[in-house]
């Protein structure tokens, strides 16, 4: 368990747990069975995350999943059955099931919106728009679904949006500002119109252009603009309505916040035996 991970599970346990758990230590600490089951069809994520904040807690508890992340499950099924301390599975309950329908819920709806599109080219690409602390686990999550991550923060690629591009004084100035100092790093650039779109064609560091709230006509015609010399994102206004004939109209990429943000967190429960 790197650092990080560790630190993500300790403060979430830390939150929900604070001084200690009153009402489990009315229990008498015996070993007990339990298991966790799935009401609604998902597709599973967070496996990892749920374990370790039970063995966190006790180490000895034993977990036997019946699933794992990526897989689809139906409504009823069993995920896992643990046995172990009554107190220590008790107390780990609600941020096990917390991790575990949260990222499921990301993967659940990723794969629905992949699936949507599965007969075009265009791959679904998530956004910075995540749970603070969560960023990675929920980029996990989205592949699970089957979609692909997008820049992880700020930090590994440069994207330049209106603000830069006016801040520099045109594409063309951020752009070549942006390589001098980040020569190694990719480079996407937003434009909002086609005269922008054919701006960034002409210039030979921008790894994709990302069109930003393009009509489907508009998509239609960058396709044509770009014929292939210049993959291209769409982003804006996406959702389960809108994603198809977005996909048709031959992007290569197509990204959502909603995978990440606009989720119903997948109804688990854990019983004991």
């Amino acid at each position: 368990m790197n650092k990080e991970f560790k630190d993500i599970i300790d403060l979430a346990l830390a939150e929900d747990i604070g001084s200690g758990d009153v009402s489990a230590s009315l229990l008498a600490d015996k070993q007990v069975s339990a298991s966790i089951v799935c009401r609604k069809v998902a597709v599973i994520c967070g496996i990892e995350y749920a374990q370790a904040a039970f063995l966190s807690l006790n180490k000895d508890i034993k977990i036997n999943w019946l699933v794992k992340d990526g897989d689809l499950v139906d409504a009823s099924q069993t995920l896992c059955t643990l046995s172990g301390s009554s107190r220590a599975i008790i107390s780990a309950e609600r941020v096990a099931l917390n991790f575990l329908q949260t990222l499921s819920a990301v993967a659940t709806q990723t794969r629905s919106l992949v699936d949507k599109i599965s007969d075009t080219k265009a791959q679904l690409l998530d956004t910075r728009k995540t749970l603070p602390g969560l960023r990675l686990a929920q980029k996990q999550a989205v592949k699970c679904g089957g979609g692909v991550n997008h820049r992880l923060g700020l930090y590994d690629c440069i994207m330049l949006k209106e603000n830069h591009i006016i801040a520099a004084g045109g594409i063309s100035k951020a752009v070549a500002e942006a390589k001098a100092h980040f020569s190694d790093l990719d480079l996407i650039v937003e434009v909002e119109t086609l005269e922008q779109l054919a701006e960034v064609l002409t210039l030979s560091d921008v790894t994709r252009a990302l069109c930003d709230n393009f009509s489907l006509q508009m998509l239609s015609e960058a396709v044509a603009l770009s014929a292939g010399r210049l993959p291209l994102e769409a982003s804006g206004n996406i959702d389960k309505a809108t994603i198809v004939s977005i996909a048709q109209t031959g992007v290569d990429f197509i990204s959502t916040g909603s995978i990440t943000k606009n989720i119903q967190a997948i109804d688990l429960s854990l019983r004991f035996a």
